[in-house]
C-alpha cells in the first residue's frame, strides 16, 4: 500500500502588521482625544452659560429659546452687580480667613504627618489609625458642643471658630503627607542627623522641599474647602461687616436689593470674579498638583 507524502501546511501568520498596528494606534488615539473633548465640552459648558447670563439684561436671560450669543453686551453687570453686596470687603473677608486657614491645615497636618512617619514612638500606629478613622466622622456631629464653646469663650460673631480649627490639622492632610514621606528613603535622616541635623531641621531643610508637590496640593484642596466654606460662616457669623463672600453671593438668592426675583444677571457677573481665586491658584500649580496626586497613587500601590 503506498503512501502518499502530504506537503507540510503553512501556518498563517497571526500577527499584525506594522501599518495595521500604527492604524489601530492612530484610531485609539483620535477615540481618546474625542473622549477627553466631550469631557471638555460638558465642564466648559457651564462656564461659558455663566458669562452669557452675566452680559444680557435680566429680561433676556429667560427668552425662549435661549441664546447662547446675546444680542446686547451690558458690561456693567460686572460692575453693578459685585458693588451691591460690597464685593471689595467681601472679597478682603474670605481671603484673609482662606489664607489663614490654608496656612494652618497645612503646616500642622505636615508636621502631624512627619511624626507619624518618621519618629519611632510607642503607640505610633494606633495614633494613626485614631486621626485616620475621625475622616468617617461627620462634622455636623460636633456643630452643636462647637458653638456653645465658641458662645462660651466669646468668639462668636468672630472669624475665630472659622480659622482655629483649621491650626488643628486635617486628617485627611494627615493621611496624605504620611504616604507620601513613606516614599522617601530613611537615608536622608540619617544623614541628615550625622550632620547633627535634629526632626525640626530635617523636617525644614529636607521633608518641606522634597514634599513640595503634595503640600502644594494640601493647599489647594484647603484654600478652595474655605474659600466656598458657607455653613461656618452661616453659624458663626452675624456682622455683615465680617461676612464671607459666600454669604454675600447668597444673598442674591430670594430678595435682592428689595427686588422679589434674584437677577441672575448681576449674580453670574458677580459669581465670575467669585470663582477666580480658586481657579486662578489652580491654574498656577496644577503641576505640582498633578505631580502630588500621581506620586501618592503609585507609592500606595507599591506598598
Amino acid at each position: 500500500m503506498s503512501t502518499v507524502a502530504h506537503a507540510p501546511v503553512k501556518k498563517r501568520n497571526t500577527m499584525p502588521s506594522a501599518e495595521q498596528r500604527r492604524a489601530r494606534y492612530l484610531i485609539g488615539k483620535l477615540a481618546w482625544y474625542a473622549l477627553c473633548i466631550l469631557l471638555s465640552i460638558s465642564m466648559i459648558f457651564p462656564l461659558l452659560w455663566m458669562i452669557t447670563i452675566a452680559l444680557k439684561s435680566n429680561s433676556a436671560i429667560h427668552e425662549l429659546p435661549p441664546r447662547l450669543i446675546p444680542n446686547e453686551f451690558h458690561f456693567e453687570n460686572f460692575i453693578l452687580g459685585p458693588a451691591e453686596i460690597h464685593f471689595p470687603l467681601l472679597f478682603m473677608n474670605s481671603a484673609i480667613i482662606a489664607i489663614a486657614c490654608t496656612v494652618g491645615s497645612v503646616i500642622t497636618s505636615m508636621l502631624v504627618g512627619y511624626g507619624l512617619s518618621r519618629i519611632h514612638f510607642p503607640g505610633r500606629r494606633v495614633w494613626f489609625y485614631v486621626f485616620i478613622s475621625s475622616i468617617f466622622v461627620p462634622p455636623l456631629i460636633g456643630l452643636i458642643p462647637i458653638v456653645r464653646l465658641a458662645i462660651n469663650l466669646n468668639f462668636y460673631d468672630t472669624w475665630f471658630p472659622l480659622i482655629l480649627p483649621a491650626w488643628l490639622a486635617n486628617p485627611f492632610f494627615i493621611f496624605l503627607f504620611y504616604q507620601y514621606a513613606l516614599s522617601i528613603p530613611y537615608s536622608y535622616d540619617e544623614a541628615a542627623k550625622l550632620d547633627g541635623a535634629n526632626h525640626w531641621t530635617i523636617f525644614w531643610k529636607i521633608m518641606v522641599p522634597l514634599t513640595r508637590p503634595i503640600w502644594i496640593t494640601m493647599a489647594i484642596m484647603s484654600f478652595q474647602a474655605s474659600w466656598n466654606d458657607y455653613l461656618s460662616p452661616l453659624v458663626y457669623l452675624i456682622s455683615d461687616d465680617k461676612f464671607t463672600l459666600s454669604l454675600g453671593m447668597a444673598s442674591f438668592a430670594g430678595q435682592f436689593a428689595g427686588v422679589a426675583t434674584t437677577q441672575y444677571n448681576y449674580f453670574m457677573a458677580a459669581n465670575v470674579f467669585y470663582m477666580l481665586p480658586p481657579l486662578i491658584l489652580f491654574f498656577l500649580a496644577q503641576k505640582y498638583f498633578m505631580q502630588g496626586l500621581g506620586s501618592l497613587g503609585s507609592s500606595m500601590t507599591q506598598k
